[in-house]
This record gives structure tokens, C-alpha cells and sequence, in this order.
């Protein structure tokens, strides 16, 4: 059974009511509905739109003190760090444009259940697991041009557009700023939004207590109150996906091809083998170096990613970028203030080129994405090289 009113839904599931709150996240009369809501329903559950890393990112401003940007390069993080970190910028711009807190409406569900002693249920899947499948999803050129949009996202003006600011209100911040890639790859669309649907509706109608109030995106209403009326297996839901043998496939045979193509140009004709391999770490070398350099990375990162990219770009397993950043790490070595400030460094172009943390990650990825640009150019110059030598 549903009853809909502007923007709440109410919904009877399995003997529970069910009152979903269609919010716009960059509302405050949304945070205001909220409040009123609550208290008035008195529900014994209310489940907010976050998972538990950006639950507590709202709730503890000093979390990033603790983190170890050592070990975020080790585990291969920083990627995930700057989308996220991105996506956190992206809010915060719309926010301040329009005189509100990032998740007013949010923070005002927690605060109202803990007024009202209901139960709160963090209901979203785990951030980083939805940027896995969509990175699953696009395969390694819309890996590039999701990586080079979320960066000139950060490099944009720090105003959103009337036609961003316009999606807010309809959509949450994640899927107003992917929304082009949607349309770009219209498969991403299930691990952004039918996906978190399903893992929404599925925590929603196993909230504790009878009476349940859901604070949601207006853009993942209608698929909950459809979705709800289904059971979904959350495990699958939270499932890494498997990695693809194919990218392994395609890892491994490029630099066995340069390789070989390199070593039989030395046996027939050792003056082009030369210039091959000159060509070779000029490409992948200069383009990897001028990532680091756009990051405005010191001087010996710079050249450490110059060196790496030539080798990195051979083994599948290892990329210069990861070299750069812990060169950058080790001699611009963060402080606790670069961690106290993260939360606000990304709301402004300036601050992420001033902050040590994330002038590491944009080192790591434009690095990454220089030496990926550089290994196309300078590969398709060694077959050039070997065609004409043949």
C-alpha cells in the first residue's frame, strides 16, 4: 500500500509503516520537513542516506587526523581518496552558494532521532564500494575520462552551474556529479542508482520497530517504493566485483609485444632498437613527469616519475604514480594541520594545491594518467619503428 503527498511517501511493508522523505539535499526547507516529521511521527527507527564512512566524516571533524597517508599509497587508495574528497568539494561549493550546511538534512535526521530516541539506521551502501563497481564498469578508457572529469571538477570554478545546482534538488550529490558519466555510460547507472536502491529498500524495511521514517534523496524515492515491495540479497549487493582477466590479458601482453618488438628491432637493426627505446621512455617518461609537474610536485618527484614511467608502464602490478607520491610524501612530508584542515582545503581550488595531502593524491593520479597517455604514444612509435625497419 502507498499514500503520497508531495514529498512524502508512505508505505505499509510486512505489518510496518514506512514514511519515505523525499529531500533535496541542498534545501534547508528539506532539513526543516525533517525535523518536523520526527517529531511529529515519533518513529522507533529513522534511516539517513549515509553509510559509515561518510556518517562519520559529518560527525567527527577531526577524523582525518588519523589518517596515514603512507598507508593510503600502500593500499592503492588514493584514487578512491580523491573521488571522494572530490565529491565532498562538489557539495560544499553547492552548500555555500546556497547558504546551507553540506547534508543539513542529514545532520538534522540524526540530530531529531536522537531528540526523539528512535533508532538510527545507516541505510546507503559503503561509498567505497559503489566507486568500485562503477570503476568496474567502465573498463580502462572510461576509467580515463571518469579520473580526468572528477579532476577538472576539482580544477572548475568553485561555483556550480544553475544546471548542477538544479540536479541537487532532485538528486543526491554522488549522481548529480556523475550524472554525465550516466549518460556517457548508461551501465553505470545500476551500481549508482538501481544498485543503492536496492541496498536502501533492503535496510529500510529491516529497521527496528514498527514505525519507520527513511530521510532519502528525492531521486532514489521512486525506486525504493518499488524495489521495497522485493527481498535483496545485501551480500551480493556488497560484493567486491571480480576482477576481469581480460585487463590482466591486455596488462601483460602490452609490454611482452614492446618488449619483443624492441628486441627483434636490436637483432636486425641495432641503431632503431636504440632510438625505439629512446622513444620509449621519452613518451611514457615526459608525460608522467608533466602529471607530477601539473600537481606542482617537487622537483625529484618530477624526475622520479620521469624514471618509473619507462619501467612501471612494463609490469601491470606497479605504476609510477605510486612512485611520485611517496617521493612527494617523503620529502613534503604532511603535518597534523594539512589533516586538521583536509575537511575544508577541498572546498577551494587554492586549498588542494596548498594542502600536502592532496597535492600527494593529484600527484599519484595525474602521474598515473601521464604514464597510462605516454605508454599509447610512445607503444604505437616503437610498431612505427618496427614497421619501417622490417
Amino acid at each position: 500500500m502507498v499514500e503520497e503527498q508531495e514529498t512524502i511517501t508512505r508505505l505499509h511493508v510486512n505489518g510496518k509503516e514506512i514514511i519515505l522523505i523525499g529531500t533535496a539535499h541542498v534545501s534547508r526547507k528539506s532539513a526543516e520537513q525533517v525535523k518536523e516529521m520526527i517529531e511529529r511521527e515519533q518513529p522507533d527507527s529513522v534511516c539517513i542516506e549515509l553509510d559509515e564512512q561518510r556518517y562519520q566524516s559529518m560527525m567527527d571533524h577531526d577524523k582525518w587526523k588519523n589518517m596515514d597517508i603512507f598507508q593510503v599509497l600502500k593500499e592503492k587508495k588514493a584514487t578512491l581518496l580523491l573521488m571522494n574528497l572530490a565529491v565532498s568539494a562538489f557539495q560544499k561549493r553547492a552548500a555555500k552558494q546556497l547558504g546551507i550546511k553540506a547534508g543539513e538534512e542529514m545532520l538534522q535526521g540524526i540530530q531529531s532521532a536522537k531528540d526523539t530516541g528512535a533508532e538510527i539506521v545507516l541505510a546507503d551502501r559503503d561509498i567505497q564500494i559503489t566507486f568500485s563497481r562503477i570503476w568496474n564498469g567502465v573498463g580502462l578508457w572510461g576509467r580515463m575520462k571518469l579520473l580526468s572529469g572528477i579532476i577538472l571538477s576539482i580544477f572548475s570554478s568553485e561555483s556550480i552551474s544553475e544546471e548542477e545546482l538544479e540536479k541537487l534538488k532532485s538528486q543526491d550529490t554522488l549522481n548529480a556529479m556523475l550524472h554525465e558519466f550516466t549518460v556517457t555510460f548508461p551501465e553505470l547507472k545500476k551500481p549508482l542508482i538501481d544498485e543503492r536502491d536496492q541496498y536502501l529498500s533492503q535496510k529500510i524495511k529491516h529497521a527496528p520497530g514498527k514505525k519507520i521514517i527513511a530521510v532519502l534523496g528525492a531521486a532514489h524515492v521512486p525506486g525504493i517504493t518499488e524495489e521495497i515491495q522485493k527481498e535483496h540479497d545485501l551480500k551480493q549487493l556488497t560484493k567486491r566485483p571480480p576482477k576481469s582477466k581480460v585487463p590482466a590479458i591486455i596488462g601483460w601482453a602490452i609490454p611482452i609485444l614492446i618488449i619483443a618488438l624492441i628486441v627483434y628491432t636490436f637483432v636486425a637493426n641495432p641503431s632503431a632498437g636504440i632510438q625505439q627505446t629512446i622513444s620509449w621512455v621519452l613518451w611514457n617518461g615526459s608525460f608522467s613527469a608533466l602529471g607530477a609537474a601539473v600537481a606542482f610536485g617537487h622537483p625529484l618527484t618530477i624526475l622520479s616519475a620521469f624514471v618509473a614511467a619507462p619501467i612501471t608502464s612494463l609490469n601491470p602490478f606497479i605504476a609510477a604514480g605510486w612512485f611520485a607520491g611517496i617521493v612527494q610524501a617523503l620529502i613534503r612530508r604532511p603535518h597534523v594541520r594539512d589533516f586538521e584542515v583536509l575537511n575544508e582545503d577541498v572546498f577551494s581550488l587554492k586549498g588542494f594545491w596548498r594542502n600536502r595531502v592532496t597535492r600527494i593524491l593529484l600527484i599519484v593520479v595525474l602521474a598515473n594518467l601521464g604514464s597510462t597517455l605516454g605508454t599509447v604514444i610512445g607503444g604505437a612509435d616503437v610498431v612505427r619503428l618496427f614497421l619501417e625497419n622490417l
